[in-house]
């Protein structure tokens, strides 16, 4: 194929439809797919379920008005998210979630459908919805064969067997063995494992889990078991998926079976038979959730007679015979005692609010984040304000508002400090971002998080420079800035003899691949390094690419700064001011002195690819993704960390995720290894 063909036809993909007036259910799909995703695949969810179930919400709303329009790729048409770690299992019984209800109007709604089909006599259980990741059982004979996670829900998920049988709570024999029998339950971590796991991970200078759910997912995928059975998960069995050998009328007799095998059942539930008995049910529940050692997230309503459920079946997504009512976020008012305000460890300076305690979700909260002035100043918040809080998933304490009716009279907007609490260095705002940032190389608070920046893969890459081995160094007066580094070989002896590195070979190890890194670092990386705000890898490459070396870019001003391509006002801001910085610049003839590179090294070879931004996901054939880059960049061209619709393409190999589906779904070309070394003249 001719080049020119080859551009032509991928420019053709990229054409997108215009808008049209299901422009707000659209958005809906993508942004409840996005936040599925988030939840769902990698454990990381960036909003409450509250606040996701009100988004699901306005989007079942628009679907029952508008059949016509659902698509398939609709959340309403998934129960969970494909499974794509590990060794998939096919499920013998889908594992569907519930359909959600948040009102007695509707609980009252579901126990009347019920009567109406099955009598008076209709039996219910109210119990506890344990905040979790759902996982199911399978026994044979009595033993345990296999554990699975939900995955999509419908017709895989994740083998997860090794770690379950590292839960404390999985019987692997079942003393009254049958043929078969599949239970599903919820894998949880109490409040108290929880806690142990994120005070580890701080003292380790490792990121904390958001909450006790994420870090029960991510265990129970890990590979290495000795970490699942140290973190300590629970497991709950809430119902029996499927039999031979043994049959069940009701539902309670499938927990009496499972509670004499030892199994641990849901411990909160209540049998029920009226409309007001189940609903006196889900407030005792709801009541009670503060106390308990674990958080939940609902309470479950659900038929007790099998035989009922099988004649309702289910839908696509979830059974008829059952719903779940999610509690409302529990809320208090209280006073703005003062701002406390800290800078982390990466030079972010965050406010925190100070306010009186009150009791959210079973515990005492007095602070929550204030994240940044764009935040205070849309609560418009000042000290002495009366102000709601409430918790996040019910484990975040966060601010929702001012009551500005209890104002006081000499009220004032906050501001925050315009020069860091730690080293009193001036603060600066981040680009493209409401953050503050101290920028001081040498702050006590930073200088563990800013050496650890320096040596990362992206950066100077020094390899087995670990981020203990740095906090180490840094407590024990070795290192007090980045360029430290490159006197630690003069200190041999010294370090040797206090086994901060280890004993002799492996010291000699980490020096020589400091060495390494200071002869070898292109100058791109170097000034990645910096922590500068808004130089990350790219944008560094871009630097160095326009203005030739460190130097250059340090004696710039703003305005031939902000004239690169995509360096913005605040960036170029930021950018002059850390090289017009007395500290700053002594730092920086160190790293001079110390031989790092500050010259632009590689050349452009061709303009194939001038103006185009490039993203890579997958394995390459035969190549890296290092090579790929310098491929590309050689070449004129961009590389980007994510998909846009400003992205010109999609580079993509063997296992691809998540950046596949945002390509097609913005209309962004796919190319492979081949198409890209036809566009670069076959090199």
């Amino acid at each position: 194929m001719e080049q020119l063909d080859l551009f032509a036809s991928l420019e053709q993909a990229n054409n997108v439809s215009e808008p049209d007036p299901r422009e707000e259910y659209l958005e809906l799909v993508k942004t409840l797919n996005y936040h599925a995703e988030r939840y769902y695949a990698q454990d990381e969810p960036e909003i409450s379920d509250y606040e996701y179930d009100t988004m699901n919400n306005r989007l079942k709303e628009i679907e029952k008005e508008h059949p016509d329009w659902v698509v398939p790729e609709s959340p309403s048409r998934r129960v969970g998210w494909k499974a794509e770690k590990g060794v998939l299992v096919k499920h013998n019984v889908p594992m569907l979630s519930l359909q959600d209800v948040f009102s007695r109007e509707e609980v009252d709604e579901f126990v009347a459908s019920m009567k109406e089909q099955f009598g008076e006599e209709a039996e219910f259980l109210v119990e506890t919805k344990i905040d979790g990741l759902s996982m199911a059982l399978r026994y044979e004979e009595g033993e345990l064969k296999l554990a699975v996670t939900r995955g999509d829900g419908i017709t895989e998920g994740e083998d997860v067997t090794m770690n379950a049988k590292m839960i404390k709570d999985v019987v692997r024999t079942l003393p009254e063995p049958v043929p078969y029998i599949e239970i599903r339950g919820e894998v949880y971590m109490t409040r108290e494992a929880f806690a142990k796991v994120n005070e580890k991970a701080e003292e380790e200078g490792k990121k904390p889990f958001a909450n006790p759910r994420n870090c029960a997912a991510g265990t129970l995928r890990q590979i290495d078991t000795r970490i699942t059975k140290e973190r300590g998960l629970s497991l709950f069995i809430f119902n029996v998926q499927e039999t031979r050998g043994i049959t069940f009328k009701t539902h309670l007799e499938g927990y009496e079976y499972l509670k004499r095998n030892g199994v641990k059942v849901i411990e909160t539930y209540y049998k029920c038979k009226t409309a007001d008995e189940v609903w006196d049910a889900i407030q005792k529940i709801g009541e009670a959730r503060g106390s308990l050692a674990y958080d939940i997230d609902g309470a479950v309503v659900k038929l007790n007679n099998l035989a009922e459920r099988e004649t309702l079946g289910a839908t696509i997504k979830f059974p008829r015979w059952a719903i779940a009512y999610k509690y409302p976020p529990e809320e208090k008012e209280a006073r703005l005692l003062s701002v406390e305000v800290n800078t982390g460890r990466t030079g972010r300076v965050t406010p925190v609010a100070i306010f009186e305690p009150v009791r959210l979700c079973g515990t005492t909260v007095s602070r929550a984040t204030l994240h940044n002035q764009d935040f205070i100043d849309q609560l418009g918040l000042g000290i002495g304000d009366t102000i709601v809080v409430y918790k996040s998933g019910e484990i975040i304490p966060k601010i929702k508002s001012v009551v500005k009716s209890k104002r006081p009279s000499d009220w004032q907007l906050y501001q925050m400090p315009k020069e860091c609490p730690v080293c009193g260095h001036t603060l600066v705002r981040e680009a493209d971002a409401a953050d503050l940032k101290c920028v001081n190389m040498s702050c006590p608070a930073t200088v563990a998080g800013r050496i650890i920046n320096f040596v990362s893969r992206d950066c100077l890459d020094v390899k087995g420079f670990g981020d203990e081995y740095i906090r180490k160094l840094v407590e024990a007066g070795f290192l007090k800035d980045i360029a430290d580094i490159y006197s630690l070989a003069s200190r041999r002896d010294e370090l040797i003899e206090a086994h901060i590195l280890g004993l002799e070979k492996n010291t000699d190890k980490l020096l020589e691949a400091i060495e390494t890194s200071r002869k070898d670092s292109p100058a791109d990386r170097v000034l990645g390094g910096l922590g500068i705000p808004g130089v990350g890898k790219a944008t560094a490459k871009e630097l160095i690419r326009t203005f030739g070396s460190i130097d250059a870019i340090a004696q710039a001003d703003k305005e031939a700064l902000s004239q690169a391509s995509d360096i913005g006002e605040i960036t170029a801001e930021g950018i002059y001011g850390f090289f017009h910085d007395a500290d700053n610049m002594a730092l920086m003839q160190r790293l001079k002195d110390a031989g790092l590179n500050m010259q632009r090294s590689e050349e452009i070879i061709g303009s194939s690819l001038a103006g185009l931004s490039i993203c890579i996901t997958g394995t390459l054939p035969g190549m890296s993704r290092d090579e790929a880059s310098a491929l590309i960049e050689k070449n004129g061209g961009k590389v980007v960390s994510s998909v846009s619709k400003k992205t010109s393409y999609l580079l993509m190999g063997e296992d691809a995720g998540s950046k596949e589906r945002k390509a097609r779904e913005l209309g962004v070309p796919i190319i492979d290894l081949d198409q890209l070394k036809a566009m670069t003249g076959g090199e």
